[in-house]
């Protein structure tokens, strides 16, 4: 199946796969404890037009560990995970997001591939649907691998903060 954009909305923390204005699936989701926000070093989830510059991670088992985005060949189970309760754990699969608007999320320290902002699986799913990550997408990891598995690398991505109805803008 073919995706035609997925849509993240801030306010309600969900990700909705839409084809042809048409509501597929949406997934309660993660974003950033700090906010929205796009400058490097901000730990907040940037705002706008992009889309899954790379998919990593295909055929990895559920909660596989991921760090500079390759499998360390570890399971995160929950005795792992409280281990290390300051990790910024990316589980199971990972969507890299490259931003399309050039001074908003492309290029410069609001560059969000360059911030490495990725939509992934965590460990912490009780925390799913409030904001809890350090600016990436966080989804549960039975919900990140259908993602996966329904969206092509070029799928176009608009993280919103906006009121229902509003559009995001065209890329510059």
């Amino acid at each position: 199946m073919t995706a035609a954009r997925i849509r993240v909305d801030l306010a309600t923390q969900t990700l909705t796969l839409l084809e042809n204005d048409r509501e597929l699936v949406s997934y309660p989701v993660s974003t950033a404890t700090k906010g929205p926000g796009e400058s490097e070093g901000s730990e907040q989830t940037p705002r706008g037009a992009h889309e899954i510059r790379a998919k990593i991670g295909d055929g990895a088992p559920e909660r596989a560990v991921f760090a500079g985005r390759r499998p360390t060949g570890e399971i995160c189970t929950d005795a792992l995970a409280a281990s290390a309760p300051e990790r910024d754990w990316i589980l199971t699969r990972i969507l890299w997001l490259r931003g399309l608007e050039r001074g908003r999320n492309r290029g410069g320290d609001v560059d969000s591939m360059r911030r490495y902002i990725y939509i992934h699986g965590t460990p912490e799913e009780d925390a799913i649907g409030t904001p809890a990550s350090h600016g990436c997408i966080r989804m549960r990891n039975a919900d990140v691998l259908d993602l996966f598995d329904r969206v092509p690398v070029g799928t176009r991505v608009d993280i919103v903060e906006a009121v229902d109805g509003e559009r995001p803008a065209a890329p510059r």
